[in-house]
C-alpha cells in the first residue's frame, strides 16, 4: 500500500476569508447602499426644510435602509429558497 502525504495549506485569516467570499461583498455593499439610501429618503423627505436635523432621526433613518440592504442579500428568496 502507498499513502499519498496530504499537504494542508492554512486559507489565511478568517478576515481574509470573509473578504474574499463573494457573498459577503455583496451584503457589505447592498448594506453600506441602504444606509445610503436611507440618509438620502430622509434628507429629501425632511431633511432640507429643516434648520436643524435632529440626529436621532438620522440615524433611525440610516439604519433603516441598512437593515433593508442587508435583508434583500440574506433573505431566504434572495438565497433559493422561497
Amino acid at each position: 500500500m502507498e499513502f499519498k502525504k496530504l499537504e494542508i495549506e492554512s486559507e489565511g485569516s478568517w478576515i481574509k476569508q470573509k473578504l474574499a467570499n463573494p457573498r459577503f461583498k455583496r451584503t457589505v455593499i447592498y448594506t453600506l447602499g441602504g444606509a445610503v439610501i436611507g440618509f438620502l429618503f430622509f434628507f429629501l423627505t425632511d431633511g432640507m426644510f429643516m434648520d436643524k436635523m435632529p440626529r436621532k432621526d438620522i440615524i433611525q433613518s440610516i439604519v433603516i435602509g441598512a437593515f433593508m440592504g442587508f435583508f434583500i442579500t440574506n433573505s431566504p428568496c434572495a438565497k433559493g429558497r422561497c
